[in-house]
């Protein structure tokens, strides 16, 4: 005599594979660029994290310098995956503008934070 079949109760329904890439290449510009960012923007953690260790020395005016630091750092957190998704948007439509408010307003940033170390440590010793 045939075994009858026992049938499973319907399940929940499988979870959708993983989201689709919004470009063909995951090695093009915009991962490279959103590393970059990233990279970037650890860098202005580990100085913030030195002018924190400064403040014993040079006094309080450091915060200014810890300040302007976390705050570049926030916004580069900020802005990265809306630049993210312009580039990866810009590799489909074959047209890419070049981000220069963000490089400029972190060059500008660098070169206070850069400037202001130096004033602090040659002057406020």
């Amino acid at each position: 005599m045939p075994r009858p079949q026992l049938r499973r109760p319907p399940g929940p329904p499988e979870p959708p594979g993983p989201p689709e890439p919004p470009h063909q290449d995951p090695g093009l510009q915009p991962e490279r660029t959103s590393m970059a960012w990233g990279r970037t923007l650890m860098s202005f953690v580990v100085v913030s994290a030195v002018f924190l260790r400064w403040l014993p020395h040079h006094g309080p005016f450091v915060l200014v310098l810890f300040g302007l630091a976390v705050l570049t750092a926030s916004a580069i957190y900020l802005t990265q995956r809306p630049r993210y998704a312009r580039s990866a948007r810009g590799i489909v439509e074959e047209r890419t503008e070049p981000e220069v408010g963000a490089v400029l307003a972190t060059s500008v940033a660098m070169l206070a934070l850069g400037s202001l170390g130096v004033w602090v440590v040659l002057v406020l010793v």
